[in-house]
Order: structure tokens, then C-alpha cells, then sequence
């Protein structure tokens, strides 16, 4: 079954996927999304998750804290959904090729 943000993510790429799940976002968190790496946007919530359980937040930066890093962990999560599907895409084609071939191997022998 494919979840909406596989579809996005086939379609328009992880941060277009991450950013159309975020409802309610500005643009320019949008545009921001668009430009974060893999690799940048799980090194941001690290430090997100770490400010969060270091405590002494106001409960309004604590919210946007929050907030932050349910959008990175959407953004993380659109990056790994399409590397699977790339990764999937590769694999099925593999299989294609080698039920090609067994299929040529075998009307050879005939």
C-alpha cells in the first residue's frame, strides 16, 4: 500500500512530501525545507531533541521546539521513504532482468 508521502515523495521529492504534510506552515519554513539534506535536517533535530530534554524552555519555546521537530522528523522520514523507493525500484528491475534472462536461457535450450 502507498502512503500519501510515498506519493508526494515519487512525485515532487522528500521536502516537497515533508513539506505538504506540514499544514499550517509558512512559507518560509516551506522553502527551508526544500533546501535541508538529509543529514542536515536529522543533525537539527538532534539538537532539537537534546534542547527539549535539557529542560529550562519556556512551555512556548518548548511548543515550537516541538513543533520543529515534528517538521525535521518529516522531512527525515520523506528523505528514507524515497531512498526506499528508489532502492525498491532498483531491486524490482533486477528481478525483471533476471526472470528475462532465465526466460532466454530457457527457450535456448529448446
Amino acid at each position: 500500500m502507498t502512503t500519501e508521502t510515498e506519493g508526494q515523495v515519487a512525485a515532487g521529492g522528500p521536502a516537497e512530501a515533508a513539506a505538504d504534510g506540514a499544514a499550517g506552515s509558512s512559507q518560509a519554513e516551506l522553502a527551508s525545507a526544500d533546501a535541508l539534506s538529509y543529514e542536515q535536517a536529522r543533525a537539527e533535530l538532534v539538537e532539537v531533541v537534546q534542547r527539549l530534554e535539557s529542560g529550562g524552555s519556556t512551555l512556548e519555546e518548548s511548543l515550537a521546539l516541538w513543533e520543529r521537530g515534528e517538521e525535521l522528523a518529516g522531512i527525515c522520514r520523506a528523505w528514507l521513504e524515497g531512498a526506499r523507493a528508489r532502492l525498491d525500484a532498483v531491486l524490482e528491475e533486477e528481478e525483471e532482468e533476471e526472470e528475462e534472462e532465465a526466460e532466454e536461457a530457457e527457450e535456448d535450450e529448446r
